[in-house]
């Protein structure tokens, strides 16, 4: 019922009345100074217009379980936009107003739909590469531009070297290394870079060029992996590769000269070692050689003279018991051993004084030996 039909005590309608006989404000009974109020039938009836041309209420109770379906059904897609999947090669970072909630491994998972959640996937099975010392040149192959800042470094020994080196890194928590830190690559290549002159300046020269370069990866790998967990970066270090390790430019012709110095010296060092190798031990053959035979003669001499000593002991028991005997057996043998090595000639007496009988024995033991 409009407000213009209705009766009461207030006859100036919901606004009051006055002296105007009961006229109303929307009927010409405004009054000079006052802004004219609303006019409420023309509003709803305004609004039933707009409502029953969208299939509203005005024309009836289907109409208005056509709406009811019509917003459910939009209900029930917008909640469905809330799925979303993240790849084996992804991380899902969910975040409520902007704000990082959770991270989602790989497979389907739901969140609030947008606005209120929204979530990013980036990948952390990439390897991701960072020089320092250098930069390579795009569109040339081998070209690369020194950043003399970054590589330039005094070793333990207090010289000073070239180093080029990469990092290669993957992302291994996505919320960490999203929202913990405001600059992630830069911090990454800063740290390396600190990490890197700490080991170096705890190495010398030498055995950063030569053969300290595989132990200096591991350990600026594993200094650099403790710096990065202790900030809560969310990455993982793979790699550290020295691409370069080199004195500067303006010294490096007298640093060639010192090398090949050291490799000549090196090379002689190597050379006597070889010469010492091969007479040392023939030496000490030769002296074990000579040792062994004195051992030996020593030992022959000694059993001789024992021998020797024994046998006169039996000789002089055997002289004590019978002298005479003893004697002529000592004499017997003595002209043995003295007629073994003379040339004899035996003559007999007894024949008189024609030819002398003379018996050839030295040709005839010559002429038994040679038909022998």
């Amino acid at each position: 019922m409009p407000w213009n039909n209705q009766g009461g005590g207030n006859e100036g309608g919901p606004w009051g009345g006055g002296s105007d006989g009961g006229k109303q404000w929307g009927n010409g009974g405004k009054q000079p100074g006052q802004p004219t109020p609303p006019d409420l039938d023309k509003l709803i009836n305004d609004a039933k217009r707009r409502f029953g041309g969208l299939g509203g209420f005005s024309k009836g109770g289907g109409s208005g379980r056509l709406f009811l379906i019509f917003l459910l059904i939009a209900a029930i897609l917008w909640l469905a936009t809330g799925f979303y999947r993240v790849n084996a090669q992804q991380q899902g970072v969910v975040l409520r107003f902007g704000e990082w909630v959770r991270t989602s491994p790989p497979g389907l998972h739901y969140h609030l739909p947008y606005p209120i959640e929204t979530v990013l996937t980036p990948e952390v099975t990439r390897d991701n590469r960072l020089e320092v010392g250098f930069r390579e040149i795009a569109g040339r192959s081998n070209s690369k531009r020194d950043i003399a800042d970054e590589s330039q470094m005094i070793t333990g020994d207090e010289n000073i070297v070239d180093i080029d080196f990469v990092v290669f890194w993957r992302i291994a928590d996505a919320g960490e290394y999203l929202f913990n830190l405001a600059d992630p690559d830069d911090t990454i290549k800063v740290a390396a870079e600190a990490v890197m002159r700490e080991t170096i300046g705890q190495t010398p020269i030498q055995k950063a060029l030569t053969e300290g370069r595989q132990t200096i990866q591991i350990d600026v790998k594993n200094k650099l992996q403790e710096l990065l967990d202790d900030y809560v970066a969310g990455i993982r270090v793979r790699e550290v590769q020295l691409l370069a390790v080199d004195p500067p430019s303006d010294v490096i012709d007298a640093f060639n000269d010192v090398q090949r110095a050291r490799q000549d010296r090196d090379r002689l060092k190597n050379e006597a070692e070889a010469f010492r190798n091969d007479v040392v031990p023939r030496a000490r053959g030769e002296g074990a050689r000579l040792i062994a035979e004195s051992e030996a003669y020593q030992a022959e001499v000694v059993n001789r003279a024992k021998g020797d000593a024994s046998r006169f002991d039996q000789v002089y028991s055997s002289y004590l018991k019978n002298k005479d005997i003893t004697v002529e057996r000592i004499y017997i043998e003595t002209m043995e051993s003295v007629f073994t090595n003379v040339e004899k000639i035996l003559i007999d007496g007894d024949s008189g004084n024609g030819v002398v009988p003379y018996l050839p024995l030295k040709e005839l033991n010559r002429s038994t030996s040679q038909g022998n």
